[in-house]
């Protein structure tokens, strides 16, 4: 890395652990939106970083952004969760939006201001995105949109949303479109924050629209561009959920080497048996591997390379599935003391497993994949 990225690194670190893990745990045991990590992040610029300068951010391009990611979700990962619905909104409007649009929306959220959300899943439309029910239709003052979204990151907190819905029916997945709604619009309602597993902090609630009319100004590029706007922001942010998995995965790894380094069972330390050597060595190298996949995927998303969307997609079903076995193994290095809350790798076992789940399950991941090398 440069030493720009270092300097990065190292500031995103330091936030973390200074402004930010302190909060971890009670944000989790209270399922509490984490203001005080948020706030830090705001303070220090890191809350939207792939804003661009123009608009009042600090324009960071797609490495940087992981390394962000990374360092924050080491610590905490719901706290990286909440920022990351901001690059979740700002880039469907920076790949299809208006300057006036940027300036309008992206501003107030570099600024603190505001916070963002992207409003794509439904009930009956996850992973198959062109099956949405949502809908969005022309009126005298715009358009009118009603239907519900569903697993919503920031849902009722954030003040806008990027949101997407069937805007011609008879034209499939070219007839979906994209709307900024804001969180005053008349008709908008949120549900019940879901009970979750992990993150608890980051709200997550269905999004109702009972007919919200919404003027002209608030499609993002053109009627059907929709699902190029999504997937393209979703061949992007997947960089990210990479980048979280591996900073969880590296949060967990910390905790355990500290542990059986100071834990003494049969007159020594664990640290010294090679079995449990052998078990630190191999997480060390499934996060090694994780993370160069991240940083290549993210160099791959500046090039705008053709296969930036497959790099995303192996490095974020790599990443999360080290995640997952780092974190379990982790657990099990701190035996009974990693079963109980007084440590915090039982959260970040938690946390670890939406990152296998969300902005398209690993299946789907394996779909994107084995698409791209087809089609060559």
């Amino acid at each position: 890395m440069g030493e720009e990225l270092d300097e990065i690194r190292s500031l995103a670190a330091s936030v973390a652990d200074e402004r930010i893990a302190q909060y971890a745990a009670v944000v989790d045991d209270e399922a509490r939106f984490p203001t005080e990590g948020y706030q830090a992040l705001v303070e220090s610029q890191l809350h939207a970083p792939v804003i661009p300068e123009t608009y009042g951010g600090v324009g960071a391009d797609a490495l940087t952004c992981a390394v962000i990611a990374e360092e924050i979700a080491r610590v905490c990962a719901t706290t990286q969760q909440v920022s990351g619905g901001n690059e979740l909104f700002s880039w469907p409007l920076l790949l299809g939006g208006t300057a006036e649009q940027h300036e309008r929306w992206l501003r107030p959220i570099a600024e603190g201001r505001a916070l963002g959300a992207f409003a794509l899943s439904e009930p009956e439309a996850g992973s198959d995105i062109v099956s949405m029910s949502t809908r969005a239709t022309r009126v005298d003052e715009g358009w009118r949109i009603k239907g519900t979204k569903r697993w919503i990151t920031n849902g009722g907190v954030a003040d806008v949303y990027v949101l997407f819905a069937v805007s011609d029916p008879d034209a499939r997945s070219r007839g979906i479109s994209a709307f900024v709604i804001e969180r005053g619009d008349a008709g908008l309602t949120f549900g019940t924050p879901e009970r979750k597993m992990g993150l608890k902090g980051s709200p997550t609630t269905e999004v109702y629209l009972d007919n919200v009319i919404v003027p002209e100004d608030r499609l993002i590029g053109e009627p059907g561009q929709g699902i190029q706007l999504a997937l393209g922001t979703l061949d992007r942010t997947r960089t990210g959920v990479a980048a979280q998995a591996v900073g969880i995965a590296q949060g967990a790894l910390d905790v355990a080497t500290q542990y059986v380094k100071q834990r003494t069972q049969f007159g020594q330390r664990i640290a010294d048996f090679q079995g449990i050597q052998f078990m630190l060595a191999d997480m060390a190298v499934a996060i090694r591997a994780a993370r160069l996949l991240t940083h290549a995927a993210a160099v791959e998303i500046e090039e705008e390379a053709p296969t930036m969307g497959a790099s995303g997609a192996a490095a974020k079903l790599f990443a999360s599935d080290t995640a997952m076995r780092v974190t379990t193994d982790a657990v099990q290095l701190l035996g009974g003391a990693g079963y109980v809350k007084d440590y915090p790798v039982e959260r970040m076992m938690r946390d670890a497993k939406i990152t296998q789940i969300y902005e398209g399950t690993n299946q789907i991941q394996r779909i994107v994949i084995a698409r791209d090398l087809l089609s060559r």
